[in-house]
């Protein structure tokens, strides 16, 4: 008997909490909604900075190598938009050379004397 009696007071409790969170919902402002998302969004930036100047503290080198790759993706990235806007377009072209024919072999002249000889 005493489970099924648990399961009632937790399904009042839940229903007890929900009710309780509908009415503070509508008794704040908006204004006070956009406060706490505001202070949430900067509780997490301050834990983050927190987390990376320990984390460049112990790995230094690390540290470096990871601003290194984003400045060459950055780098990147603004070459291809430069190219973008310049209308350049990729591809692949390769150049081909003409070739030369070989001389032709010309007739030999007839000269005077072997017209003779005819």
């Amino acid at each position: 008997m005493s489970i099924f009696k648990s399961d009632s007071l937790t399904d009042k409790a839940i229903a007890l909490a929900s009710q309780v969170g509908g009415s503070l919902r509508h008794s704040l402002p908006d204004s006070a909604g956009k406060l706490l998302q505001t202070g949430a969004a900067l509780g997490m930036a301050r834990t983050g900075t927190r987390v990376a100047g320990a984390l460049i503290r112990r790995n230094p080198a690390m540290a470096l190598a990871a601003a290194a790759g984003a400045g060459l993706l950055w780098f990147a990235a603004r070459r291809q938009q430069k190219k973008s806007e310049q209308g350049v377009i990729d591809g692949r072209a390769t150049r081909i050379e003409a070739k030369r024919a070989a001389p032709r072999k010309r007739a030999a002249k007839k000269t005077a004397t072997s017209r003779s000889a005819d």
